[in-house]
């Protein structure tokens, strides 16, 4: 008889065991899609938040390549006397000072992109330091204007990271 009111008793609590079960997993599912549902808001306001910042660094650094363009660069900074070497040592500051000011904004860009930028920077020095070791070339205005012949039949290497820097912030929408 102990047998037989075990096995009501069984039977009347299965029952409330398989509902018990079943509500403990919908709770748990929906606790864990509600999380998700935050974590996503969460996520949202977040880009929302930092994409005027992310705007701001690509607008800064897109600045940045148009003063360290060498036509803009050469027609910013003018030789302060005749000596080539004193007047590359100016450009080539001129470019460092330009970039140390906005080294804070590899943050907020992709590293890619910040790598071209570098990239650029430091092929514009190189095109300099170049123009400037050309026997040819024994003032500053001649170096000025070795670099500006130069670059008539190549593209700068400002506007090739100036056009990735346009492509990215184009894939941010």
């Amino acid at each position: 008889m102990n047998i037989d009111k075990i096995t009501e008793l069984l039977f009347s609590l299965l029952p409330a065991i398989i509902v018990g079960a079943l509500a403990f997993y919908f709770f748990k599912q929906h606790i864990e899609n509600e999380a998700g549902r935050r974590r996503y808001l969460l996520q949202r306001d977040m880009k929302k938040d930092a994409l005027p910042i992310r705007l701001q660094a690509y607008e800064r650094m897109a600045l940045f390549l148009e003063r360290v363009s060498p036509t803009k660069l050469l027609t910013r900074i003018h030789p302060v006397s005749s000596n080539k070497e004193d007047y590359e040592s100016l450009l080539i500051e001129s470019i460092q000072q330009e970039f140390e000011h906005n080294l804070s904004q590899q943050i907020y860009v992709s590293d890619a992109c910040w790598d071209i930028i570098i990239a650029a920077k430091n092929t514009t020095i190189q095109h300099i330091r170049k123009a400037n070791m050309l026997e040819t070339t024994d003032t500053a205005n001649k170096l000025r204007e070795v670099i500006l012949t130069d670059l008539m039949d190549t593209q700068s290497p400002s506007s090739t990271a100036l056009s990735f820097i346009k492509q990215e912030v184009s894939e941010m929408w």
